[in-house]
């Protein structure tokens, strides 16, 4: 069935994991998504789950199903907060959705050890350092 939708390229759409400080000035890590296009996304379903190993065992994360009826253009919506205990592990978002009657499909993986210090970058659409995923 899958193998019969034509899925278009997906251009101007990100992932981001961003450092923000809370109202009790802790630091926090929440996932983002970023529509940079000039036009809304419609329907957007995005699924994220975690898995790996530690010590040989294997781990997975609960995985979790957020819908978004619109996301307006050059805008960016949380998806959802991040442990920093589950930066090792692969972290997976799976990000579907319309403009107008076509859809449009893309996996973002953040691999283990990647969110780290080194790697952040300033994100101008969250004001907010973090890691971003074209």
């Amino acid at each position: 069935m899958k193998e019969h939708i034509d899925f278009e390229p997906v251009e101007g759409v990100a992932i981001a994991i961003a450092q923000e400080t809370n109202e009790l000035n802790q630091d926090i890590w929440n996932v983002f998504l970023i529509n940079n296009n000039p036009f809304q996304l419609e329907n957007v379903i995005v699924v994220s789950k975690g898995y790996g190993q530690v010590g040989g065992e294997d781990i997975k994360t609960s995985v979790l199903r957020h819908m978004f009826e619109l996301v307006e253009p050059k805008s960016a919506v949380k998806i959802e907060p991040i442990d920093p205990e589950i930066f090792h592990i692969t972290n997976e978002y799976w990000v579907s959705y319309y403009i107008g009657t076509k859809i449009y499909d893309k996996k973002y993986v953040f691999v283990p050890e990647s969110i780290i210090p080194e790697n952040l970058v300033d994100i101008a659409i969250l004001q907010a350092k973090g890691i971003l995923h074209y």
